[in-house]
């Protein structure tokens, strides 16, 4: 199934607003968990977010291009 909403416009913020992403640079599970647990709370009643993995970030935007993963 396919995701509702692009990589492409997740990454240029075009559809959901920057304080509904969070850019993970590598697999790291505990920061990971800690971002799904804060979008699972939706106190201010957004909807959750989104977590790209393997997009590095500086100040809330992404670093273009993407890297990706390590594959090792």
């Amino acid at each position: 199934m396919p995701l509702p909403i692009s990589i492409k416009d997740l990454l240029e913020h075009k559809i959901v607003e920057n304080s509904r992403i969070d850019y993970k640079a590598g697999w790291n599970p505990e920061p990971i968990l800690h971002t799904i647990c804060a979008f699972a709370n939706d106190i201010d009643n957004t909807g959750g977010g989104y977590i790209v993995i393997g997009v590095e970030e500086n100040s809330g935007m992404p670093v273009l291009p993407v890297k990706g993963l390590d594959k090792n």
